[in-house]
């Protein structure tokens, strides 16, 4: 508990509350059509591969929101970038609500509520810019555990789709964005770092070097598996296990809720023994429990067990991998976390893709788990040859951050902090 009170008083909690609310809403209206996707299918009468491209949408359509925001976010700032997405979001479900009615309006929709997808780098690096560079993992975790914006979305959407229609759903999620919206307009402050004075050609560097791609690769499993498994299950519950649409979504809630918590847990370790190590033990975890969940699909029970495992493995995953993202990139985090975000994104439109296609070719969903499984194993080969040279440049052993270095930022930024927040000055 004092070691904790230490980490708020190291940076500004508002803001990382307001982050963490915003990414947690925003996350929810992302998935939601994911969450609906047996009321949307019955409706329309899809077949496997049309609910696995449907689901898909706004995964990807939200991927390609994410390194335009994040370039937004450092000429306008992070706050300011997060209330103009959030406006448009709000406009967004109002037109699903008043206008979706068809096949067709609902793929449309699904590239609209891609704009709530785009919120993840900047929410990350608006909740962590506060925070000296030994507290970033912790401090991106938390604003990260907003992920949990899936349980919401499954818990809720369900339930409400039931009793009122799936389309009257988006005109109520547009009435909840109102709250991290006030939240992030009275809390938050724009965080002291110097991320707003980078050149375009900053910005963009990171698209040109190979650890921006090795991060990107890691992250289309770590994240691209959880936003894909998240949005996929549902059908996968109702489709397979033959359970109520409201059931469906309270078994995904089970398996993402794990994700979600783990989250923290995640960036939390990986402060202490190195993001390389965690994403090592990360990736066999997920590799096992794709394996095992494609081979179980006969019992509900152990079915689910094996997606929390799976999940936890996964909201580890993306603690980790961010825990490093500040270390080699501190003074463009925000975009060059966007610009990784957004190809992890990217992968998660494979899952529900590549689930959809094997049901409808194969008769099951089981080689959609191993084309997955077989992706995660590359990765981890991946990763352990790339992880010689970070450990050589810009982190230490196992992937902790160099203390020498972390002591000088962390003087930095709080001297830096400190100017800012004296009485008197602009």
């Amino acid at each position: 508990m004092v070691a904790f009170k230490t980490f708020l008083k190291a940076g500004h909690a508002p803001t990382l509350f307001a982050s963490f609310l915003y990414f947690d809403f925003t996350f929810a209206i992302w998935v939601l059509n994911g969450a609906m996707a047996p009321f949307i299918s019955e409706a329309f009468h899809l077949d496997a591969a049309q609910k696995g491209f449907m689901v898909s949408v706004p995964i990807i359509a939200g991927a390609l929101m994410r390194f335009p925001l994040g370039v937004l976010s450092q000429y306008i700032g992070r706050k300011n970038a997060a209330m103009v997405e959030m406006g448009l979001i709000v406009v967004a479900l109002l037109y699903g609500y008043g206008f979706v009615n068809s096949h067709d309006q609902v793929l449309a929709m699904g590239v609209l509520l891609g704009i709530a997808g785009g919120s993840f780098g900047v929410a990350l690096s608006l909740g962590s810019g506060w925070f000296p560079p030994r507290y970033k993992g912790l401090a991106m975790g938390i604003a990260g555990a907003g992920n949990s914006g899936t349980v919401l979305a499954v818990l809720f959407a369900p339930p409400l789709a039931m009793k009122y229609g799936w389309t009257t759903v988006y005109g109520l999620a547009a009435a909840t964005m109102l709250l991290p919206m006030a939240v992030m307009w009275f809390a938050a402050k724009e965080p002291p770092d110097r991320e707003a004075h980078q050149t375009f050609r900053d910005h963009i560097a990171c698209l040109f070097e190979k650890d921006g791609w090795a991060f990107s690769l890691i992250y289309v499993i770590t994240f691209g598996g959880f936003i894909g498994l998240a949005s996929f299950l549902p059908t996968y519950f109702y489709d397979q296990f033959k359970v109520t649409k409201v059931q469906a979504g309270q078994l995904t809630m089970l398996a993402t809720l794990m994700g979600s918590a783990v989250r923290v847990v995640g960036g939390y370790v990986s402060d202490r023994v190195g993001g390389i190590n965690t994403l090592s033990g990360v990736l066999i975890g997920v590799i096992a429990t794709l394996v095992l969940c494609g081979l179980a699909g006969q019992s509900l029970t152990i079915t689910t067990l094996l997606f929390m495992l799976c999940f936890a493995a996964l909201g580890a995953g993306n603690g980790a991998l961010f825990q490093l993202v500040p270390l080699r990139w501190p003074l463009s985090t925000a975009v060059a976390g966007s610009m990784i975000g957004e190809i992890g994104a990217l992968g998660g439109g494979f899952v529900p893709n590549a689930m959809g296609q094997s049901k409808q070719l194969t008769g099951t969903y089981l080689w959609g788990f191993v084309a997955f499984a077989v992706l995660a194993a590359a990765m981890l080969v991946m990763l352990r040859f790339v992880q010689i040279r970070w450990t050589r440049t810009w982190a230490e052993k196992g992937g902790r951050a160099r203390l020498k270095e972390a002591a000088a930022s962390a003087s930095s930024h709080e001297a830096d902090a400190g100017l800012r927040l004296r009485p008197g000055r602009p």
